[in-house]
């Protein structure tokens, strides 16, 4: 991608270790404790920015704005006016595009070229959810009760949502939140990563110039245990969305039985990718190896087990560790990074881990492995694009969910036996397939249990299609017209008209 500004340039503008305050209520404030928190950047380990450490008064106070305004100003909002307000968002968002890439790169050390790059992804869902709000509608019915009796459906909002985001995807997930929330007329508290939180904070900010009103999206930085735990419970909250691990899904779920909120959860994965025999390799070895280490490996979807038909497995496996080590690793922020840091030191020392465990448990490096030293990596989480060879699928790299650059590769010798082997896992959220067989493709699709297949891509996602998981990656769906549902009740009504 051709950059027609300075990042390097615009990132001097943004954050200076100031203090950034929340949103509750349309006002800008700090945590009723007074504690705050860093904002680091993964890359340098410097701090960007200090945000409030919000707690359980905080998130009360956000939900009480949240009730205030879904049951005031905003239920006077014509399907028109929601969508008016969703398009001026998405305006605002085009106007300021950079400075939120420029800000995603910063605080979670996405590339700049691919934050730049989620522009039509994330202003897409805008427009999408904004066209949505004119088109949510019940229908009627006809009853067997005797007598002349109308009955038919409304849908209507289900009220205040408590949204939870991970810190790999600060504007998409938001968004991904928000703009369905707002599309079908209910209000949001978003509670967003504490390692993570300023692109959310910019975003609130654009909210409140497009004119929705106050009290209609808050966001309410703070950990997870204290706010985050207090969203999940709090009696008040209709419906709980949340993005992250099983273990962290698991606990919200329980949560949300207090008051059987609505519950959607996207979790974990440990998404298989198939590479059939009559495979394009040329295509499918880049396609295979960034399905991976696109914002190394820290995305749900990672497709870290490479199933190869043994015909092909060691020329293929050679050329993505080939691949791995051409990659260009370093800061976000520079033009020409096509990999960038882990999020934190934490987790780099849990993938390093990982490593070691593979290498304890017989699987063979063939690419990387190691944590990146030296001047340009001085404070920051760098672990090289790291490939494993003679896998088996007892070994612990190809059972747990890393979120980290690392491929576990293992042959297979039937069609049978990869489907059967890609399906033994908790995890279903995505799978890829590398084919140029239609039917193969279409019976693959079919049997791999995973909530996105995809054939000869990966990593497509697009407003108007569905994503979410199967067994413990999850459920309820994000995009499309389901989406919406999920954020919607339904009510019947009947009226005897004799």
């Amino acid at each position: 991608m051709t950059l027609n500004f300075d990042p390097r340039a615009k990132a001097t503008t943004l954050y200076h270790g100031e203090f950034r305050p929340m949103f509750i209520g349309g006002k800008w404030v700090a945590a009723q404790s007074g504690e705050v928190m860093q904002a680091l950047n993964p890359a340098t380990g410097e701090v960007l920015a200090t945000v409030p450490r919000g707690g359980v008064a905080d998130i009360d106070a956000a939900v009480a704005a949240a009730r205030a305004a879904f049951e005031g100003p905003w239920s006077k909002f014509s399907p028109y006016e929601r969508q008016c307000v969703l398009l001026r968002i998405a305006d605002l968002f085009e106007k300021h595009w950079e400075e939120l890439s420029v800000s995603d790169t910063l605080d979670m050390g996405l590339p700049i070229t691919r934050t730049l790059a989620n522009r039509r992804r994330v202003i897409g869902m805008l427009r999408f959810y904004g066209g949505m709000a004119t088109a949510l509608h019940g229908e009627a019915i006809d009853n067997s009760i005797p007598g002349e009796i109308v009955t038919f459906t409304r849908r209507e909002p289900i009220g205040v949502v408590g949204a939870i985001i991970p810190w790999n995807a600060p504007t998409a997930a938001s968004i991904w939140k928000i703009a369905p929330a707002l599309a079908t007329g209910c209000t949001i508290v978003l509670k967003p990563s504490e390692d993570a939180s300023l692109t959310p904070l910019l975003i609130a900010k654009l909210m409140q110039e497009a004119g929705v009103p106050d009290g209609v999206v808050n966001i309410v930085t703070g950990t997870g245990a204290e706010a985050g735990a207090r969203l999940a419970e709090h009696p008040d909250v209709n419906k709980i969305v949340f993005t992250g691990s099983t273990l962290t899904g698991q606990a919200i779920a329980r949560a949300g039985v207090t008051n059987l909120k609505r519950v959607s959860l996207e979790l974990g994965g440990k998404s298989p990718i198939i590479v059939c025999r009559d495979a394009d390799i040329d295509k499918a070895v880049p396609v295979a190896a960034m399905a991976v280490f696109v914002h190394s490996g820290q995305i749900c979807i990672a497709g870290s087990r490479l199933f190869v038909a043994r015909e092909i497995h060691d020329e293929f496996v050679r050329q993505v560790a080939d691949f791995a080590g051409k990659l260009r690793i370093g800061h976000g922020i520079e033009a020409e990074t096509e990999i960038g840091p882990l999020i934190n030191a934490r987790q780099a020392g849990k993938v390093e881990g990982y490593i070691k465990a593979g290498s304890d448990e017989g699987a063979k490096l063939v690419a990387g492995g190691s944590r990146l030293t030296g001047a340009l990596y001085d404070g920051g989480n760098f672990i090289a694009p790291t490939v494993f060879g003679a896998v088996s699928d007892k070994m612990t790299i190809a059972r747990e969910e890393i979120f980290g650059p690392v491929i576990s590769a293992m042959p297979f010798d039937t069609l049978d036996e990869a489907v059967a082997r890609a399906n033994a896992t908790p995890y279903g959220l995505a799978a890829g397939i590398f084919t140029t067989n239609l039917g193969t493709a279409h019976k693959l699709a079919r049997r791999v249990k995973a909530g996105s297949v995809w054939v000869n891509m990966y990593h497509a996602i697009d407003p108007a299609v569905p994503f979410g998981g199967m067994k413990m990656s999850g459920y309820g769906r994000e995009g499309g017209v389901e989406h919406l549902h999920e954020y919607l009740e339904t009510k019947a009504v009947w009226i005897q008209t004799d």
